[in-house]
């Protein structure tokens, strides 16, 4: 069962990698949130064991702390 989530894991990072690529018309700042949230989307499911919740927190946090970094004032 371990070895079948970390092909999920794989696979997700991998899919977020190459959906990262069309993000080539975007500000830093909205680059650094949509990171941010897949970051935060992988670690919350990794954290939680799989839970949806964990990971849609996961995403919710790293997306405000990747907009965050970047603001510039």
């Amino acid at each position: 069962m371990k070895t079948i989530k970390q092909i999920v894991v794989t696979a997700s990072l991998a899919t977020a990698a190459l959906a990262l690529t069309g993000c080539a018309g975007m500000s830093n700042q909205d680059r650094n949130t949509a990171v941010g949230a897949g970051v935060g989307a992988v670690a919350g499911s990794v954290l939680t064991g799989g839970s949806a919740v964990g990971t849609v927190g996961g995403a919710a946090v790293g997306g405000v702390i990747g907009n965050q970094t970047s603001k510039t004032h």
